[in-house]
């Protein structure tokens, strides 16, 4: 690498390699200092006016960029070194790369960064811990989503439960409600069916009542009053003898009447 500066200095005016020496001592004490804007435009005097086009260069404008927050123009120069034949040099490109993703909240892509860097160079152990703590943070957020859906799942579980238990619980007090209607139709049925039993025997019993009643008037009628008996100078033997006779009477009478209704008259016979 010595060798190739050194031809490529050779062919260089010696007041040119005086300015680019001078240019890249002036950037890099800028850059200790934390003087970045100053070590900015030294670089970008190297590059633009002088014309060196060295990968180095470009990475340590891209990092003088990086600490000025212009991380648009950073990005561009850890893009175009990323490529770069160098391993160092590109593994600490993609290692840029891989910070700005991250920041801009591209872990994914921030992780294949990192992976990049330490692709090209294993030792570089600021890329590794940025890879791990990356890598870190996305198991905690595929966690945390992982969680985060499952408690979304049993919410949504929970909340079609409840919707059926409001439904089944509608469907039992509907049923609960029809069958007390059904019970409640079925008690006026019977208690319909009751009173008019009850009107049934209340009218039997009257029946009854009037019919004991008239038997008795008769008994009382048929009764032999020993008083009047007495009044009469008749013996209670003597009495019922009148009495079974009359009854005697009344039934031959009754007899003739229905014989006399059923038999009809002959028209030929005189009526004596």
């Amino acid at each position: 690498m010595i060798r190739l500066l050194f031809l490529l200095f050779a062919f260089l005016p010696f007041t040119d390699i005086g300015r680019i020496n001078a240019a890249k001592e002036a950037a890099k004490k800028a850059y200790l200092k934390g003087d970045y804007k100053k070590a900015a435009e030294q670089y970008s005097y190297l590059i633009d006016s002088l014309g060196i086009r060295e990968d180095e260069i470009i990475l340590n404008l891209a990092n003088a960029r990086f600490q000025l927050n212009d991380t648009a123009l950073a990005k561009q120069g850890y893009q175009q070194t990323a490529s770069s034949v160098n391993p160092d040099i590109r593994s600490a490109s993609w290692q840029q790369l891989g910070v700005l993703s991250n920041r801009s909240g591209k872990p994914e892509q921030a992780l294949e960064a990192f992976r990049q860097a330490l692709k090209a160079n294993p030792a570089n152990d600021n890329a590794r811990q940025n890879y791990e703590m990356v890598k870190r943070k996305l198991e905690e957020s595929k966690k945390q989503e992982e969680n985060k859906k499952d408690k979304q799942d049993q919410n949504k579980k929970d909340k079609n439960q409840n919707q059926k238990d409001k439904e089944q619980d509608k469907k039992n007090q509907n049923q609960k409600d029809q069958q007390q209607q059904k019970e409640k139709q079925q008690q006026n049925q019977q208690n319909k069916s009751d009173q008019k039993k009850d009107q049934q025997q209340q009218q039997k019993d009257q029946q009854q009542q009037q019919d004991q009643n008239k038997e008795q008037e008769k008994q009382n009628q048929n009764k032999l009053d020993p008083e009047k008996m007495k009044n009469m100078k008749m013996t209670e033997e003597k009495a019922k003898m009148i009495l079974d006779a009359m009854k005697s009477n009344e039934v031959q009478y009754i007899q003739q009447n229905k014989r006399k209704a059923t038999k009809p008259k002959d028209n030929s016979k005189p009526d004596w």
